[in-house]
């Protein structure tokens, strides 16, 4: 018996029996190579369907070659594609899984970069984030895109799919035909709900045809875009009225937010709650018979039961947690959920390398985009392994070792494992880094690894165990700057959240990272009472947190709690006393100024903890240096490094 009836429970959409309610929602992966399907996403597929997915739905497919919005969109429309289709899903449905294909033109949310053509919208509206003019389709060219749709339609049955998604939500053309803002025509296809849904209804109809009667069609639609002008709730109700009205579809997905705008509300992170975009699907359920997908950080199997159980939605879309952990579902259906490895929804290697234009990746996950890439031997099993550090550079090495039959041991000389990453989990809304730690000493602990606490390993005692191996994971520690002088009030990010020190009163913190560090120490300081101005050398406050999808909501608390942003400043010096100057240099005009405070608090760059490695050169055991102990990044380089050296050896 499984714990999670609701989610085991099969479900029937169109002539398609699911063997769970438990979707890989579409997501881009950057794989595909000139515009064609790859091995890697047969791959990458596959291990989720051999982890128990219920339903897999792929990536977006362009279907019209004025259709790239970016470098590695799969071009549908080509014939060549259909040889990768049918790897892919004879690699799904080996496992069991159903398969289908999302389909999609992006429209005016796009460039006409890389296929040197203007961009095609329902109005000649410039996307906010892209800012180019399409041109407002007419009749002929609504014509030829409704081929393009017919064709890469017949081209996935072709490829064994089992049916195709139509996607009219984050970043489409038939969204933007939806929303009041970019549709202004005043023709059949502008104006009220019903006349701006034609455009999908008519898609859906080609689709339909299409695929044939016996293939599953559905559509994904967003219910709240948060913008000025965008698809409001009700719109998305309506809309979802006239699809189930219409009769060519099977079930209906949803999503929030666009893909350009408000990117940050359709990926969110770790500082949105869980279950957020749960009022969409519910509203839409209300109204329809249709089954519903939900999405929206759905990150352990308690979740994904608690909506299936309220009403929320018919079939829950699993993503960040697939990627982060391929076996989710098999390990829910096992009733060992507590070994499901949680998603973090840090949007580092997921969304962040993305937006980067590289392949997606996991920051937990250290084999996501390389499922295609199989794993070398090891060298000799039952080598006994000395790791030093119990961060999460270390805890990876040691878990990937002893699963690869080593004999294990990881000292650490705190009390606790974790390293920065606990540190940084003591801010509220990061708290979620905290399952970082919990995942990675759960695995070290079900593979057999010594976890030796409040040990700090010297050459003499690494000796005393006559290791084969040493893996040096001792991790960075903070750098004062030259400018801070000798002044006691002076202290690192860490330094705080560590709970060394406990400033008051009036604080600066002085940021060069442009990351989580300094605007994390500058809202646990505002939480406690403290009047916080956080200065940056940099020209935005904070500018990483945009990659991963943080920089919306940070700008947002930061005025709640009335904390003061300042750029383009650089410290140059700190006098000492109760009440510290600081003097800043302002970069563009070079005018300087002096600011009292109680406190100064900097997040700059740390150096490698190296002491030990140093003192190994020359032993006779093979030594690994890894994570911050080679230089300090952060957390995704860290496993991934860890990972790495317990291959090797």
């Amino acid at each position: 018996m499984t714990p999670y009836p609701r989610l085991f429970a099969p479900l029937r959409l169109g002539n398609l029996t699911l063997r769970n309610r438990v979707v890989f929602s579409a997501h881009l992966t950057n794989y595909a190579e000139n515009g064609l399907p790859t091995e890697q996403h047969a791959s990458y597929y596959e291990a989720r369907a051999r982890g128990g997915a219920g339903l897999i739905i792929t990536e977006e497919h362009s279907t019209h070659p004025s259709d790239r919005p970016y470098e590695k969109m799969i071009a549908g429309y080509r014939p060549e594609a259909i040889e990768g289709y049918r790897r892919i899903t004879d690699a799904v449905h080996a496992h069991g899984s159903s398969i289908l294909a999302q389909i999609n033109h992006n429209g005016g949310q796009g460039a006409g970069t890389y296929s040197r053509s203007p961009l095609l919208a329902p109005s000649a509206v410039a996307d906010p984030l892209f800012r180019e003019v399409p041109k407002a389709v007419d009749d002929a060219d609504i014509a030829e895109i409704l081929a393009g749709f017919a064709l890469v339609a017949r081209n996935c049955v072709a490829g064994g799919f089992d049916g195709v998604e139509l996607q009219a939500s984050q970043s489409s053309i038939v969204r933007a035909f939806l929303a009041p803002s970019t549709n202004l025509r005043t023709d059949r296809y502008g104006g009220g709900v019903a006349n701006r849904a034609r455009f999908l209804l008519e898609v859906l109809g080609v689709l339909r045809k299409a695929i044939g009667p016996d293939r599953v069609l559905g559509v994904r639609l967003s219910g709240y875009e948060g913008t000025r002008g965008g698809i409001e709730l009700s719109d998305a109700v309506t809309t979802a009225q006239l699809i189930e009205a219409d009769g060519h579809v099977d079930y209906i997905n949803t999503t929030v937010g666009m893909a350009t705008e408000t990117l940050h509300l359709v990926e969110a992170s770790m500082a949105v709650p869980t279950g957020y975009a749960n009022f969409v699907p519910s509203a839409i359920r209300e109204v329809i018979d249709l089954p519903v997908v939900g999405v929206g950080r759905f990150k352990t199997p308690e979740q994904a039961e608690a909506a299936l159980e309220d009403g929320v939605c018919d079939l829950v879309g699993v993503v960040r947690g697939q990627i982060a952990d391929p076996d989710f579902v098999n390990k829910a259906r096992a009733g060992q959920s507590s070994q499901v490895r949680t998603c973090l929804s840090c949007n580092q290697e997921c969304v962040g390398r993305m937006g980067l234009g590289r392949w997606l990746g996991c920051t937990e996950n250290p084999r996501a985009g390389r499922e295609s890439v199989p794993l070398p031997m090891p060298r000799r099993r039952g080598r006994t392994v000395v790791v030093v550090g119990g961060g999460p550079a270390g805890l990876q090495a040691a878990a990937t070792a002893a699963q690869r039959g080593h004999a294990v041991t990881l000292f650490e000389r705190e009390r606790r494992l974790g390293g920065q990453i606990l540190t940084a989990s003591v801010v509220s809304v990061r708290r979620e880094l905290a399952d970082l730690v919990r995942n990675l000493e759960s695995e070290c602990r079900r593979s057999g690894v010594t976890i030796e606490l409040g040990v700090g390993a010297d050459l003499a005692i690494v000796e005393e165990r006559a290791p084969d191996v040493v893996v040096i994971a001792t991790g960075a520690r903070p750098v004062r700057p030259t400018w801070a002088g000798g002044s006691e009030r002076v202290v690192s990010v860490r330094d705080v959240l560590d709970g060394r020190v406990l400033p008051s009163g009036m604080v600066l913190v002085y940021d060069e990272l442009g990351f989580h560090q300094g605007t994390s120490v500058a809202e646990f300081l505002a939480d406690r009472g403290c009047a916080v101005t956080i200065a940056t050398n940099g020209m935005v406050v904070a500018q990483d947190l945009s990659v991963t999808l943080d920089f919306e909501g940070w700008n947002r608390r930061a005025f709640e709690k009335s904390i003061v942003q300042r750029t383009d400043l650089m410290a140059t010096s700190v006098s000492a006393g109760a009440s510290p100057l600081v003097s800043l240099v302002h970069l563009p005009t070079g005018v300087v100024e002096e600011v009292a405070v109680d406190w100064v608090v900097f997040a700059t760059q740390q150096e490698p903890v190296d002491e030990l490695w140093n003192t190994l050169q020359g032993s006779s055991f093979e030594i690994f240096r890894i994570g911050d102990a080679l230089s300090p990044r952060r957390s995704h380089a860290a496993v991934i490094e860890g990972h790495r050296a317990a291959l090797a050896i």
